[in-house]
């Protein structure tokens, strides 16, 4: 069963066996030295020229930027039916879209269509925590314990350990491995009280504190933790606290309806060789529901980094990271460090870039932003490569072509 895979984000959650998942993801014995180094992937550098060439920032009047548009192609030719891709320098943006909405009609892409944003929901679930926080209404290290008694069976673990991964919970949700799974459970995930009961059941991979290991549990009771403290359904704070502010008028979260009910690509997974329509679900991970666009995320990735959300110690927080574990992850994110809800990552050529990425059932997403907030880049897609690992890494490797070629400044003898 997939249920183990949710510890590990993005596209390799659809093609590892659970039990290569949790040989990747577990942290090292003491004293073990690490002995799976990524391996290559299909692609390399996109044609073209050098990407550090890139400039998406001078052609104003031109939405559709051909740079911008050919490493969005890149990714379309691993066999990804809808790629839609988007940038932004200061006030201007461009778009790109390749590909079609629907393999069997061919019917185009909708201008800025709606797509599940997976675990890119993380950075909204700990901006809103950081919120309070700045507020003085808890502690980021305030024992979870304190907030929601006997929710971690009494386990010292903090609620800034819950946003950073390293809480050490396991994840138990449910999810499926073939197309009859699919019809089944589709419309039947797990209450969250269940799902974070069953994962700490399953015990601690380590002591709060002393690693790191992706938990979508963690997110789950700091999700249940904003309704402790405001009284109010993590999602309306969402609403109130972000989208509304900021304009994200293509941002909602479904609630238990399964259907995206704003334009949007189809969204695929394959079982057992069959293209089969995922579109209509209601994902394990509740947040991970949220439907958005790629414009409202790149504005709201743009307002967090620009300081338009938090204060600057909360902000400051959020951006304090440690290194990720786990050869998977550390394959999906090399040189990765993660802070609160946000994952740092180096920028070619200098410096680091900030974002998250999400990946489930029919929806892998892409996320970056510079450290200013001025420049941000963020790509959806309605499928992913279910194959080998250096396939996988490959729709990985380029999508975060399409952000880091957008995010690199322009270089000084630009015409």
């Amino acid at each position: 069963m997939r249920n183990r895979l949710h510890t590990i984000p993005l596209t390799l959650t659809l093609a590892l066996s659970a039990t290569a998942a949790a040989a990747l993801i577990a942290p090292p014995a003491m004293g073990a030295q690490a002995t799976s180094p990524c391996p290559p992937t299909a692609i390399g550098r996109t044609a073209g020229g050098d990407p550090a060439a890139h400039d998406i920032a001078n052609d104003s009047d031109v939405p559709d930027h051909p740079l911008l548009r050919r490493d969005a192609e890149a990714v379309s030719a691993l066999g990804i039916p809808a790629v839609q891709a988007r940038a932004t320098t200061g006030r201007v943006s461009y778009a790109a879209r390749v590909g079609v909405a629907d393999v069997r009609t061919g019917s185009p892409i909708p201008a800025d269509g709606a797509f599940r944003i997976a675990s890119v929901s993380k950075t909204f679930t700990a901006t809103v925590v950081l919120q309070l926080v700045g507020e003085g209404r808890l502690g980021l290290d305030d024992p979870v314990e304190r907030w929601l008694p006997g929710i971690v069976a009494g386990r010292p673990i903090t609620i800034r350990q819950l946003l950073q991964h390293t809480s050490g919970l396991q994840d138990a949700m449910p999810s499926w491995n073939t197309k009859a799974q699919y019809l089944e459970m589709r419309y039947r995930p797990d209450p969250i009280d269940k799902s974070v009961a069953d994962g700490v059941a399953l015990g601690q991979l380590f002591e709060p504190g002393t690693n790191w290991a992706y938990s979508n549990t963690g997110y789950l009771i700091a999700e249940l933790l904003i309704e402790r403290v405001t009284g109010q359904p993590w999602d309306r704070e969402f609403d109130r606290r972000i989208f509304r502010p900021l304009g994200l008028r293509h941002t909602y979260w479904p609630g238990t309806s399964p259907e995206i009910r704003l334009p949007h690509a189809t969204q695929y997974q394959r079982f057992d060789g069959e293209l089969v329509d995922v579109t209509s679900q209601i994902p394990a991970y509740p947040a991970g529901g949220i439907v958005s666009t790629t414009r409202d995320l790149d504005v709201f990735f743009r307002a967090l980094l620009g300081g338009r959300l938090l204060r600057p110690a909360e902000l400051t927080a959020m951006k304090t990271t440690r290194a990720v574990s786990g050869e998977a992850v550390k394959c999906i994110w090399p040189d990765g460090r993660y802070g609160l809800g946000l994952v740092s990552r180096p920028l070619p050529g200098g410096g680091r870039y900030w974002g998250h990425d999400g990946g489930d059932t029919g929806s892998i997403v892409t996320v970056g932003v510079t450290e200013d907030g001025r420049r941000g880049a963020v790509v959806s897609m309605n499928f992913g490569l279910d194959g080998s690992l250096p396939e996988i890494l490959s729709q990985q490797r380029a999508a975060d072509r399409v952000v880091t070629n957008a995010l690199r400044p322009p270089r000084r003898d630009a015409k």
